[in-house]
């Protein structure tokens, strides 16, 4: 009988059983290090958004974020969630921060690409005439009033032809006689 093959087949198996248990330990130390850091990182986040309020306004958070932080606004917002929600991380031991959010009710988008929620921006154009909108709804002044419309009878020239009624001889009339009509 040859017990060579089984034996190194046994060594094997006891080689993997301890790198498994060993692995296993790290895992659960890098959970909890994550654990911790991310709810460390979003105490000083809060710390430092109060201070940005205070300094610059609440504005100029996400240009802070932006700047200064490496990870993405969502990201952000997570970290100082798990912050203000738990005092001490020890009763999340041996959770990854996605149980944590989770449980603690923390929305995180999914893992996998095809499963986000599909973001649509805007045409360029769009985004411009919101912009123009939301500029001209400030309380204008009196002097500002006639320069915004020099500067913008150029453009009202363009676009007042697919705003109006296309005027032909045939519906003039029709036209006319519902103008009058729509009259109070």
């Amino acid at each position: 009988m040859n017990t060579a093959p089984a034996t190194t087949a046994v060594v094997e198996i006891n080689r993997l059983h301890d790198e498994a248990k060993r692995c296993s330990v790290a895992s659960r130390t890098a959970l909890q290090g994550a654990l911790v850091a991310a709810w460390r990182a979003g105490q000083l986040l809060t710390v430092e958004r109060k201070q940005v309020f205070h300094v610059m306004g609440s504005g100029s958070w996400l240009l802070w974020l932006k700047v200064n932080f490496r990870g993405t606004a969502r990201t952000a917002q997570r970290y100082m969630r798990l912050a203000q929600s738990v005092e001490d991380t020890a009763f999340l031991q041996g959770m990854s921060l996605r149980q944590v959010y989770a449980r603690l009710g923390i929305a995180t988008e999914p893992k996998t690409p095809g499963k986000r929620r599909l973001r649509h921006t805007l045409p360029a154009h769009v985004v411009l005439a919101n912009k123009l909108v939301r500029t001209l709804r400030r309380a204008p002044v009196a002097e500002h009033s006639e320069a915004y419309r020099r500067d913008l009878r150029a453009l009202y020239e363009k676009l007042r032809p697919w705003f109006e009624p296309m005027v032909t001889p045939s519906n003039t009339v029709n036209l006319n006689a519902s103008m009058r009509s729509n009259k109070p």
